[in-house]
């Protein structure tokens, strides 16, 4: 498992410019890159293994209805526990005032979800791909001013192509390791703190949702947190679970490409 560097191009999204700024010239087409032994960029699925440190992540899907479950959040603060949020667009639109209150907690990290929650993979055209993320970060660049880092593919479907188009967007694409299983319309509270607390090893990265009111996150998310804690895991972000580990920068290009599926909890 490896990780994408953040590649600055002309498909990354960058905030406008004040209306006082003048027009700047277009900056010159960037050279041929020379040609390297790399195809895709990688997709992240967890940290290093050396330090037991775990990341809870909380996708925002955008949905019809776009739900916001507050207890979710309440359980993070209460605990004083860090977590990356990745951010749908059309979620961000319809929540502002919850994404802005979202963006003031330090412990949070805002990612992004893309616009409508598609299914990536089957995005056949590469600038709508730019878009879906690109549109994200405008919508949560202009609720809360800040500019997210990481990409979590909807549906936990990925494959090299749109980590590649994600990364020329300044983006690491962020899979999961742990699915918690919280989608699952058979799983009870115990049953999600059972096999997350078995499944859970060091530089873990889990996967849990904070848009369905309906899922039994919130009600797992206390002894979920308590018992990482209790085996010795420290919790933070993404973005420091990932932030001392020299991560080779690309993948190899006889490896096969393929989408990447998020397991379901058995």
């Amino acid at each position: 498992m490896v990780l994408a560097v953040l590649v600055a191009s002309g498909c990354a999204w960058t905030p406008p410019e004040a209306p006082e700024t003048p027009p700047r010239p277009p900056p010159p087409a960037p050279a041929a890159a020379e040609a390297t032994a790399c195809v895709t960029a990688p997709i992240v699925t967890n940290g290093s293994r050396q330090r037991r440190r775990i990341a809870l992540t909380f996708d925002a899907c955008t949905t019809r209805k776009n739900e916001y479950d507050e207890r979710v959040v309440h359980t993070l603060l209460e605990t004083n526990t860090p977590a990356t949020l990745f951010i749908g667009g059309g979620w961000a639109q319809a929540n502002p005032r919850r994404l802005q209150e979202l963006a003031q907690y330090p412990g949070f990290e805002l990612g992004n979800h893309t616009f409508s929650h598609a299914h990536m993979p089957q995005v056949k055209e590469d600038q709508r791909v730019i878009d879906e993320l690109q549109r994200a970060q405008r919508a949560v660049y202009d609720l809360t001013g800040h500019i997210p880092r990481y990409f979590r593919p909807p549906f936990g479907e990925v494959d090299g192509r749109v980590a590649w188009l994600a990364a020329q967007a300044a983006l690491t694409t962020i899979n999961f390791d742990l699915p918690s299983g919280d989608p699952d319309g058979t799983v009870t509270p115990k049953r999600m703190v059972d096999w997350v607390l078995k499944q859970a090893s060091p530089g873990g990265i889990v996967v849990m949702h904070m848009n369905h009111k309906h899922f039994p996150t919130a009600a797992a998310l206390p002894a979920i947190i308590k018992g990482l804690r209790k085996r010795g895991f420290e919790l933070v972000t993404v973005g420091t679970l990932l932030e001392d580990t020299p991560w080779p920068t690309c993948q190899p290009p006889h490896e096969p490409e393929r989408a990447l599926l998020a397991e379901v909890m058995p």
